[in-house]
């Protein structure tokens, strides 16, 4: 696999670090943090995974413009599409998620933290609301089965990306309430939403649009991953479709575009560029777009994520393969 520059750096990085990964270590660096409590068994599964804390920096506060005033934005590029009633619909692109992984906003009341997790594909909305505190989240530094380490500012608790669960930390255990959220292509979503608002430019120095995991999603092995690998000859990169602990291979859903299952109904369609391809986002290979709705038409929970991940962190999950 031939890492991009962000990857090799991290590697280097890296590497010293994942053999002295224990509690002692990490206390050095997150002295507020109650290791004490923890879900980890194994602290070889917690590395660097290059930055430090908040070297990729979260957002807070985001500011938005009006569809209609975007121009930026290539029409196949994905964002994170957030449909809160009573509140105006918004769209995250993926071209500045790529670069800071969480935006704290708040939506119609409701405070919500905004992921993305290039290494694992997994694009998640969670309520910030925990036991009546609102939190702020931050990227770690950390990985653990090559997914994002988040942090809240209030305790230094770690939570997990791809579960939403506390790890280390007074929230341990605690699970924050994933909300409908998806992943579109920006022409989707404005045709579907002209009076809607997207995310505007952050005033940070990135290279917006470029994707700086060139040709990521088509490696034969995800990057800092030891984990086994997923079963039924299903490729570790490969897009899954997770709702709950099932995952439906993309693959499958994009064959018949339509599938009507446990209650659910996912729908495939073409369109959206993969932000994990090629160095321009909006170059990307079509990966489609993804809805999973109940049988009453209404917006449910689900992730879309590489099957290596699905496999780390549901190992008794069932696979949705026929």
């Amino acid at each position: 696999m031939r890492l991009a520059p962000l990857l090799l750096a991290a590697a280097l990085c890296a590497a010293p670090l994942a053999a002295s990964a224990n509690p002692d270590f990490w206390k050095q660096e997150w002295p507020r943090t109650d290791f004490s409590r923890t879900s980890i068994e194994n602290w070889v599964e917690i590395i660097s995974g290059g930055p430090p804390r908040d070297g990729i920096p979260a957002l807070s506060d985001p500011r938005f413009m009006e569809v209609a005033q975007e121009s930026r934005i290539g029409g196949r590029e994905p964002v994170i599409t957030l449909e809160i009633e009573g509140a105006r619909p918004r769209a995250y692109p993926i071209r500045y998620l790529t670069w800071h992984e969480i935006v704290n906003d708040s939506v119609g009341g409701i405070p919500v933290a905004v992921t993305f997790c290039p290494l694992c594909n997994s694009g998640l909305t969670f309520d910030r609301r925990v036991g009546g505190e609102v939190l702020e989240f931050g990227v770690s530094g950390k990985l653990r089965n090559s997914d994002m380490i988040m942090f809240d500012r209030e305790t230094e608790s770690w939570w997990q990306q791809a579960i939403g669960t506390g790890i280390v930390g007074v929230h341990t255990g605690t699970e924050l309430r994933q909300m409908p959220s998806w992943m579109e292509s920006w022409d989707e979503y404005r045709s579907r939403n002209p009076d809607g608002l997207v995310m505007a430019e952050p005033d940070y120095n990135r290279s917006y649009g470029r994707n700086p995991y060139s040709g990521y999603d088509s490696s034969a092995r995800p990057f800092l991953y030891s984990g086994e690998l997923p079963p039924h000859g299903i490729a570790p990169l490969a897009r899954v479709v997770r709702v709950g602990d099932r995952a439906w291979p993309v693959a499958r859903l994009a064959r018949a575009e339509e599938i009507r299952e446990a209650g659910l109904v996912l729908s495939w369609r073409a369109g959206q560029a993969s932000a994990l391809d090629s160095q321009s986002i909006a170059r990307g290979r079509d990966v489609g777009s993804i809805r999973v709705r109940d049988g009453d038409g209404t917006d449910v929970p689900h992730d879309v994520l590489f099957a290596f991940a699905f496999h780390a962190f549901y190992p008794e999950g069932e696979w949705m393969l026929k």
